[in-house]
Formats: structure tokens, sequence, C-alpha cells
């Protein structure tokens, strides 16, 4: 059985081929980099945690089992720096973007927020607009804004559990909507 290309350059990689390394970043680097920065408000953070994706794959490469695909993961350990990112930047605007587009990505497919091109990014954002505006606003006020719900409650003259109610119902309407505006991509 022939090997497949990641599994060569794996190989290569463990026998300190630069040019295979070199060969992975090539590959790979634009769908680390429209991950991230699908979820990501600032480009720069973007170019630098893809940076930080690849060196943490250099140094972590002898445990990647070299019979499975190199992106997966890749988006693993891209995902692993959101997370990091969003601890570290509890106070950043950004911050409620990218934790809702991880709470979003655990009830979605594995590649339906993010694509090559971009347009996981453009699906959750027409997906926004067709929210209802007490739904838009409390998801804003939730992720962007980083409100608590009892905060939320007395902007929208709403109990608290009203607005966990109205939260949910909104995800699951964007998780709808974002799968909708996938498969009718397929």
């Amino acid at each position: 059985m022939q090997p497949s290309v990641d599994q060569t350059l794996i190989e290569q990689l463990r026998r300190g081929d630069r040019a295979a390394f070199a060969a992975v970043v090539e590959q790979h680097q634009r769908a680390v980099y429209g991950y991230l920065r699908a979820r990501l408000l600032q480009n720069s953070d973007a170019d630098d945690m893809t940076q930080e994706v690849f060196l943490r794959f250099y140094v972590t490469q002898a445990r990647f089992d070299s019979t499975a695909l190199i992106r997966p993961w890749l988006l693993g350990i891209a995902r692993n720096l959101l997370r990091e990112h969003v601890k570290s930047l509890v106070r950043r605007k950004e911050a409620g973007w990218t934790e809702l587009c991880l709470e979003l990505e655990s009830v979605l497919p594995a590649d339906a927020l993010w694509t090559d091109d971009d347009d996981g990014l453009i699906h959750l954002s027409r997906c926004m607009d067709s929210l209802g505006p007490s739904a838009r606003q409390g998801i804003e006020l939730h992720y962007k804004g980083e409100q608590k719900l009892v905060e939320i409650a007395r902007q929208l003259h709403r109990s608290e559990g009203a607005v966990k109610l109205l939260l949910h119902r909104a995800r699951q309407a964007l998780k709808d909507c974002i799968e909708r505006r996938r498969q009718a991509r397929l």
C-alpha cells in the first residue's frame, strides 16, 4: 500500500528534512489561517496564531500519528490556541465573538464554520443578520459586549430565564442557518 502524502511528509520531517516542513506549511497555511481568521476580529491575531500553530506542530511532530492526516491535527492545535486566546483576553471585545464561534463549532459539523475561502465567516455574518432584533441584540450583548445574563435581562426588559432561553434559541437558529447555507453550497 502506497503511503499518503501526509505520511511521507511526516517521515521526511522526522528525518530532519526542512523542505518537508516547508511543504506542510505551504499545503496547510491557508486553511489554518482561514480557520483562525473566521474566529478572530484582528487579522494580525490570525497571522500570529497561524505561525504559532506551525511552531507547535514542529515542536510536537514526534507525537503525531503518521497514519493520520495533518490538517485535522493542525486545526486541533488552532482550536486549542483559540481557547487559550479567549482565556487570556477575557476583557477584550473579540473574546466574545471567538467564544460564539467555538460554541457553534461544538454543535456543527467540523467544517461548517470555515472553508478555505472563508465562506463560513460569510455564513455566520448573514445568519446573524437573519436573527430577530431581540435575538441579535442578545447575542451581541452576551458575546461582543460580554455582559452577564442579568444585565442583558435588564436591557431587554425580560427575566434572566427568558434571556437564557433567547440566547439558546438564537444559537440554535444560527446553527440551523449555517447548516442550511452550507448544505446549499454542496
